[in-house]
């Protein structure tokens, strides 16, 4: 055999060795014992009702492309309001800047602004 046959079959070896070992111990012994009743029983049941199996992977795929799908338009929604923001926010900042130099002049400022409107309205 070549070195790299001899290298898994030690593994192998070595990992029989080690469970056997381990199942020394009563407690461990118990619990493997009752993990493979268990195992056992799930695998017969799955053979047993293959239809069962498959009708509720079906159902568990269509709840799993239903969510996906709604969160797909979740996401769409907020990047369209994201959008809409970016476009919003220089008229916002606009109208902000025109607003606080409304009310950052002074009355003379505004009674002048006044005046030369209406002076412009009836020319």
């Amino acid at each position: 055999m070549t070195k790299k046959n001899q290298f898994w079959r030690g593994m192998i070896l070595g990992a029989i060795a080690g469970g056997a070992i381990s199942l020394l111990d009563k407690h461990t012994r118990e619990r493997m014992k009752e993990n493979v009743q268990n195992t056992t029983t799930k695998v017969s049941y799955v053979f047993r009702n293959p239809g069962e199996i498959t009708d509720k992977v079906k159902e568990t795929a269509e709840k799993l492309k239903t969510t996906v799908k709604q969160v797909s338009e979740d996401i769409s929604y907020i990047t369209d309001k994201v959008e809409e923001l970016r476009e919003l926010t220089p008229q916002v900042s606009d109208m902000l800047k025109e607003t606080k130099e409304t009310f950052s002049k002074s009355d003379e400022e505004l009674l002048l602004e006044e005046v030369l409107g209406e002076d412009e309205r009836i020319q």
